[in-house]
């Protein structure tokens, strides 16, 4: 990698963007939880099981090879002595909104993109570079004496959310860059193709049979061959953020809310599949509630040991209604054929904000009775579970083996609330 880049002589250089990227997230508060575990080799397991992958690795870990779904075995030759913790995901939440904390004493943010993740935009002042340096180091400092000194970030600026993203990757733990036009593509010539985010190995495919090989190539393409090479104009949004230009990105709406799970041994026959898909959507379903959605489409799928993908779909009238939906999904299972199931999930999908549906003309007249009452029923179930604790009101049976955090697992682009743990 190129020297660390030092402030250039010209101090009227400007960058808009502060990218804050927690280092080795999971493995690291697993420190902070065990201060005796600080400075030594970790690797945090997805389940706490003989066969479990490490989901992280301490930076310990990672120099020794130890990476995500690295094998407990593998791990062992690779790194003796490393320490093994399952992903505690109530706990990485708990740490995360402590760290937005922290950083909220520097500068407000503006937008989280992950568990680990977050940017902020720098005004007036704030955008000189030097200045900039400087409230980065600060927020560097704010999370290791406000949260924990196990806890170390990489801090990146740029003119763009990418090039400050990119910067952020430059040298972790504890990096802080910069990134603008003046000192690119130089400054980034290093990386390959797929260190860069949103080029994934599809795309790193698509590029090189287009004849671009590395990032200088990139960066010299030409917007309009972008966009056909990404066939979008996502393409070309892309290759002008990454030289440094202000690009408007269209907001993107929720469209589905779905749980999937792996499933473990006690729950691998047909009916212990079906029970961990009706729990997954009583996990939807109570999620559909409190964010405000209606659901008009329910997605049910399976993956199964002899490689088969049995699925059904349909749309159905927009609900929130769990005893609605459990009875669509129990008719939906029984039209498959499921023999040795591995996983299963299901999505609500079609989602629409609670009072923006319109009913058809030819409907009958809403429901009275038991049945219309099922609404405050179902909100009344989730107000209890979230005052005495998940499963106080069940919907029927549960799975045979019962898996922590079902449907309050952190996900790529999605942070649980408090609220999903009690569900």
């Amino acid at each position: 990698m190129p020297p660390a880049a030092t402030l250039p002589a010209e101090t009227a250089l400007r960058v808009s963007t502060l990218f804050f990227d927690m280092n080795s997230f999971y493995a690291s508060v697993a420190q902070a939880e065990e201060p005796a575990l600080m400075g030594r080799p970790v690797g945090v397991l997805t389940a706490d099981a003989p066969n479990a992958a490490c989901i992280a690795a301490s930076i310990e870990a990672k120099r020794r090879g130890v990476g995500m779904g690295t094998r407990q075995e593998e791990a062992r030759a690779l790194c003796p002595g490393i320490v093994f913790r399952p992903v505690k995901h109530d706990i990485c939440v708990r740490y995360h909104h402590a760290i937005l904390q922290a950083v909220e004493t520097v500068l407000p943010v503006h937008r989280v993109w992950s568990i680990d993740e977050c940017s902020c935009l720098l005004t007036g002042s704030e955008q000189d570079l030097p200045r900039a340096m400087e409230i980065g180091r600060a927020l560097q400092a704010a999370v290791l004496a406000r949260v924990s000194p196990a806890l170390r970030c990489s801090v990146g600026l740029g003119p763009t959310r990418l090039l400050a993203k990119v910067a952020a990757g430059l040298e972790k733990p504890g990096g802080l860059h910069w990134l603008l036009p003046q000192n690119l593509p130089g400054r980034i010539a290093h990386l390959e193709l797929g260190d860069l985010p949103g080029i994934s190995w599809r795309m790193k495919a698509r590029l090189e049979a287009a004849g671009i090989a590395d990032v200088t190539a990139l960066h010299a393409l030409d917007p309009r061959r972008a966009r056909a090479i990404w066939g979008s104009v996502a393409g070309e949004r892309f290759l002008r953020e990454l030289r440094g230009e202000e690009v408007v990105w269209p907001e993107t709406r929720r469209g589905m809310i779905g749980h999937g799970q792996v499933l473990t041994a006690g729950n691998k026959t047909s009916e212990g599949a079906r029970l961990v898909a009706r729990r997954l959507l009583v996990k939807a379903a109570a999620r559909l509630r409190r964010e405000g959605f209606l659901a008009r489409s329910l997605h049910l799928s399976l993956r199964l040991e002899d490689g088969g993908r049995p699925r059904r779909e349909g749309q159905i009238k927009a609900t929130q209604d769990t005893f609605f939906l459990l009875q669509t999904l129990d008719r939906y299972w029984d039209s498959l054929t499921i023999r040795r199931p591995k996983g299963v999930s299901v999505v609500l999908g079609g989602l629409l904000p609670v009072g923006q549906e319109t009913g058809d003309l030819f409907d009958p007249p809403p429901p009275s009775g038991p049945q219309a009452a099922r609404g405050d029923l179902c909100l009344a179930i989730d107000a209890l579970n979230q005052r005495f604790g998940q499963d106080t009101v069940r919907f029927g049976q549960l799975p045979p083996h019962r898996v922590p955090y079902t449907g309050a697992k952190i996900a790529f682009g999605r942070i649980p609330v408090a609220e999903d743990f009690q569900e």
